[in-house]
């Protein structure tokens, strides 16, 4: 069994004051509202995502669609009468319609604030009309620690 490496208990992990520019990764896929629950399905899946933001015809963010939100679709299909029958739903119908955003200029330490305080794996970064330009993971985030 392979180790890991871990720090000595003197050292600390820092994060370089940056701001969500330079821990965001640009141009993030996103869904279209009018996207089918199925395509979502097949599209998260082929990706690897565990969420999405969906843009409407203009380009902005309108909300994000997760698999939870998915999950609790399905589970809602199997409830009814309407298990058997193509389902008709968007992304709209069962998204989440909050986008939690940051600016590119917001410092790195609220962008993690806001992840902890939220609760949530991403945030998405919007400039000023407010277009989607980036997403933030805590992953992207535990990339630029260091000791």
């Amino acid at each position: 069994m392979a180790s890991i490496p871990t720090l000595p208990r003197t050292s600390r992990l820092v994060l370089d004051p940056l701001c969500a520019a330079d821990v965001m990764t640009p141009n993030p896929m996103s869904l279209r509202a009018e996207a089918t629950v199925a395509e979502a399905i097949a599209w998260l899946t082929e990706k690897g995502f565990s969420a999405a933001p969906v843009i409407d015809e203009s380009g902005r963010p309108i909300g994000v669609v997760s698999r939870a939100d998915i999950l609790i679709h399905e589970r809602e299909r199997l409830r009814s009468a309407l298990a058997s029958t193509a389902d008709p739903a968007t992304v709209a119908d069962i998204m989440t319609p909050a986008v939690f955003s940051v600016t590119p200029h917001t410092p790195v330490e609220q962008v993690v604030e806001q992840l902890l305080t939220l609760n949530v794996h991403q945030l998405y970064v919007v400039d000023e009309h407010p277009y989607l330009i980036g997403v933030i993971s805590a992953h992207d985030v535990l990339r630029h620690l260091h000791a």
